[in-house]
């Protein structure tokens, strides 16, 4: 006997005796009434009652099912799957009384779907890859994405970062769109975790100790003045450099305030500073016009406004940053920026 003939095979299973029963006088309620089951428990109509059937269905059923419309042969679907007949025709069952249709009907040693059957299987196979496609892990490539990527940057980042950066963003991934806002310490890990930023470029200083970050390189304040300022050709000492009238750039707060006023004060002098500006962008402009001098980072030099003073001390290094949420470490698309970022600026 063939292995697709035997009890394994019960290709009628309880749809045909449904038919059966209702050929002999048994009526079958309507979709509209309560219907009662064998177990005698009454299930309710209508939306309840899909509800009802709808936590009955279980994903090995909808393979069950694929599986019966590709081979229509019970031995090789549970030879694929790796069960019995026996598993297989069970599901087979729980499957005819969940649709109330037959499904399959035997036909030599295969077998034949229904109309029902036919019309179930190209909804199973979409639910079916939606379903895998939850498992799969997401492919990410930049050409294609399509997305939206909000950044927070300093001023000193949106220059010494941020053009270059673009420029290989807007190559590599021309659909990809991005916001760039002011960066505000206050604000950058509220905004981080809601979701409103993505990453944000500053300094550690300036960054919450919940966030993590990558250092992306160091730099350094030099020196500068007009390019002409009397003060070119000599080699000035901290002390007289301390002395003279100086700008600085109060980005978070409006104060005649620097961030090397530590530095000063540990070498025992005092910083001469009679104005600040809120940006570096602003920085040039009010040097070359002035007798000031100011602490202006290499990385934005040079700048025809501006020309670098010799001195005989080198002031501390500071380190630029990129920092995100926890929340988006598997996140292809920040991934991806990550590492450009980091690619861009060790260049």
């Amino acid at each position: 006997m063939s292995g697709d003939g035997g009890k394994g095979e019960d290709v009628e299973g309880e749809g045909d005796k449904a038919e059966r029963k209702k050929g002999a006088g048994g009526r079958e309620a309507s979709g509209n009434e309560e219907r009662e089951k064998g177990d005698g428990i009454r299930q309710p109509a209508g939306s309840a009652r899909r509800a009802g059937r709808l936590n009955r269905l279980d994903l090995k059923q909808l393979r069950v099912l694929q599986a019966l419309l590709r081979e229509r042969n019970l031995s090789r679907v549970a030879a694929d799957m790796g069960l019995t007949q026996q598993a297989i025709s069970e599901q087979l069952r729980k499957l005819r009384e969940l649709f109330d249709d037959r499904l399959f009907l035997r036909q030599g040693n295969g077998m034949t779907a229904t109309p029902l059957a036919l019309e179930l299987g190209e909804r199973v196979d979409r639910i079916l890859r939606e379903i895998d496609a939850l498992l799969a892990p997401s492919e990410f490539t930049p050409a294609t994405y399509q997305g939206v990527v909000t950044l927070s940057a300093t001023d000193y980042a949106m220059q010494a970062i941020l053009p270059a950066f673009l420029r290989e963003v807007r190559q590599q991934a021309p659909f990809l769109k991005l916001i760039v806002q002011p960066f505000e310490t206050d604000r950058v890990e509220h905004k981080l975790m809601s979701g409103e930023l993505d990453l944000a470029l500053s300094f550690p200083d300036f960054l919450p100790d919940s966030l993590p970050y990558l250092t992306l390189f160091d730099d350094r304040h030099v020196c500068v003045a007009s390019p002409c300022s009397p003060l070119h050709g000599r080699t000035l000492s901290i002390a007289e450099v301390a002395a003279l009238p100086q700008l600085v750039v109060s980005p978070s707060r409006s104060a005649l305030k620097g961030s090397h006023d530590q530095w000063f004060e540990s070498q025992g002098l005092e910083r001469h500073i009679v104005m600040s500006v809120p940006t570096f962008k602003a920085a040039p402009d009010v040097l070359y016009t002035t007798d000031l001098i100011a602490f202006y980072p290499a990385r934005l030099l040079p700048n025809p406004k501006v020309t670098p003073l010799t001195t005989d001390f080198a002031t501390p290094t500071f380190e630029v940053a990129v920092a995100w949420h926890p929340r988006t470490r598997e996140s292809a698309i920040h991934r991806w920026m990550i590492e450009k970022l980091e690619r861009i600026t060790q260049t």
